[in-house]
């Protein structure tokens, strides 16, 4: 069983706990405090631009590859944007930055989960 093989469920969690675990990442290399708001405003938006364009591609329905590198591509990037603009950020280099950090470490994490929960279920 490939990562792209989980059930839409487990899939699904496998999404959101690589988002959770970037977020987690993040708030702890920049001492913020670990609390429903600071993980709210970093997880949503993330999360809801993976998901939404997962169900668009049919991420959930039809894995394939592209489905997923355009997911993970297109719903990380949207998800950024859409937070730096709640956060009020306008350090478009500073954002840039930020968005190749999360398009990395989403990336690793979610294969990564994705490969053990593949594994685990065989």
């Amino acid at each position: 069983m490939h990562p792209l093989s989980l059930p839409p469920r487990l899939a699904f969690a496998a999404d959101a706990l690589a988002v959770i675990v970037f977020a987690t990442v993040g708030l702890i290399s920049h001492d913020h405090s670990f609390t429903a708001l600071h993980y709210a405003r970093d997880i949503l938006p993330v999360l809801g631009g993976f998901v939404a364009v997962g169900v668009a591609t049919g991420l959930y329905t039809r894995p394939t590859w592209r489905s997923y590198a355009v997911t993970w591509l297109v719903g990380v990037t949207a998800g950024i944007v859409v937070r730096a603009l709640i956060l009020r950020h306008s350090d478009l280099g500073k954002e840039a930055t930020f968005l190749v950090v999360a398009l990395i470490s989403v990336l690793v994490f979610d294969l990564a989960i994705r490969t053990v929960f593949a594994a685990v279920r065989r």
